[in-house]
Order: C-alpha cells, then sequence, then structure tokens
C-alpha cells in the first residue's frame, strides 16, 4: 500500500474481533516504532506489550470514568512509559522553555499506528488511563508516567473505514516563499 492510502485507510478503531494479534506482530509493530526519531535521539520511552489474557485484566486502566467501554474487546494493548529526557535535552528545554519528551511520544505513537496498519492490526490512541494503575499492573515504581495507551487488534469483518473529516487545505497550511 503506498504512503498516501497507508494514512487514509488509518483510524481510530473502537471495535475489535476476537482475533489475537500474535506476539511476532506486536514485536514488529514494536522494532519499527524504536525508528521513530527523537530529539538528540534520547527514545525517551520504553514501550510495554499487553497481549493475551492479561489484555482482558489490563483494558480497565484505560476505562476511567466511563470511557473506552469498547476496550474489553481488544485483544492487545501497547503501553507507552515516559521516560526521562537526555541531559543536553533537559539543556535546551530550559533555554526554550519546550518539553521535547511529550513531543517524543507522540511521535513513536505515530509510528506505532501507522506499522501496526500498514501490517493489517487496526489501532487506537488512548490518551484516558489510570497511570498509577497501569505502573501496578507493570511493576512499575509509582509515579511512572504512561502519557499513551495504544489499542490494537483487528477490526470484524465490514467496519467501515470512514472518509478523513479535515480542514480545507489552505485553512491548514501556509506557504511561505
Amino acid at each position: 500500500m503506498d504512503l498516501e492510502q497507508l494514512f487514509l485507510k488509518r483510524q481510530s478503531t473502537r471495535e475489535y474481533s476476537d482475533r489475537p494479534v500474535p506476539r511476532e506482530e506486536l514485536e514488529r509493530i514494536c522494532r519499527l516504532a524504536r525508528l521513530a526519531p527523537s530529539a538528540v535521539n534520547s527514545q525517551p520511552y520504553k514501550l510495554h506489550i499487553v497481549t493475551g489474557g492479561k489484555a482482558k485484566e489490563f483494558c480497565k486502566y484505560v476505562q476511567i470514568l466511563g470511557s473506552n467501554r469498547w476496550a474489553s474487546g481488544c485483544p492487545a494493548f501497547i503501553a507507552i512509559e515516559q521516560g526521562k529526557p537526555a541531559v543536553v535535552e533537559r539543556l535546551g528545554q530550559r533555554l526554550l522553555k519546550t518539553e521535547f519528551v511529550p513531543i517524543d511520544i507522540g511521535i513513536a505513537a505515530a509510528y506505532i499506528v501507522l506499522a501496526a496498519e500498514n501490517d493489517g492490526v487496526q489501532s487506537c490512541i488512548l490518551g484516558m488511563r489510570d497511570e498509577k494503575g497501569i505502573a501496578k499492573f507493570l511493576g512499575a515504581p509509582e509515579g511512572t508516567k504512561y502519557p499513551l495507551v495504544i489499542a490494537l487488534g483487528y477490526a470484524p469483518e465490514g467496519y467501515p473505514v470512514r472518509e478523513k473529516n479535515r480542514r480545507p487545505f489552505g485553512e491548514a497550511v501556509d506557504v511561505t516563499e
């Protein structure tokens, strides 16, 4: 599939078949995500694959305040653990008053969902989550941050690919020559 078709097909899928995503496929997606660029190549995150019976337990951590009820049927998740910025990156953050780690995590998440879609695995990036619960579930120290969780699986037969509803090009893009 060419890149434009991949971008047009990838969407937030909120219904999954009961077909499991093979561990090898999830590892491949994470290997490709590791190629994402990051500020000073700091790669300030760790990817946690949750699958099988553990995914059924994990889903409650993305269903807070009644959100993401559909996640109960999701066969796999990737939780992105936030790491510390590199020393050089910290200096740049102070100078520019900008945090690069959240940007790097967003780029990695984009790589994850596009790698998954390219291999026929659908996804949904989840911001609603219980970070304390996730840390405890994964055996991480209290205070460990998980800014994004990605649900992964196979859409059921007939799940529609929605048309993209985006602002007109001229409103979204400005060219200065």
